[in-house]
């Protein structure tokens, strides 16, 4: 996939109108596997919306790549639990010693249960 049509779908995704962003997050669910460092850029660049920062975390999860375990690690912690929800389920995805490892931890330190 081009980043020309990533960068498309990143500006609908902060579109106003729900539908339009709402495709674009379908595409990018579509084709999360091939743009896992574009979407932790973003992830990571992303301070304004809360609801893009979830979405973002969501698409990460669904490419179900080790490049995100570290952004999934450091979202145990959010005080957001809509990030930690999507945080969790892309560690499970992963399917991973690591990643199994990283819950253990979180479990043990208290912040998810």
């Amino acid at each position: 996939m081009s980043r020309r049509r990533f960068d498309q779908a990143m500006q609908l995704m902060r579109k106003s109108d729900a539908q339009v962003r709402e495709d674009a997050f379908d595409f990018l669910r579509e084709h999360a596997d091939g743009y896992v460092g574009e979407l932790i850029a973003e992830f990571e660049g992303e301070r304004d919306d809360p609801d893009l920062r979830c979405r973002l975390l969501e698409l990460l999860a669904e490419a179900r790549s080790a490049q995100a375990l570290g952004v999934f690690g450091d979202q145990l912690e959010s005080p957001d639990e809509s990030l930690r929800f999507w945080a969790v389920r892309g560690l499970e995805m992963l399917d991973s010693r690591e990643a199994e490892q990283v819950l253990d931890q979180a479990r043990a330190d208290g912040w998810i249960t």
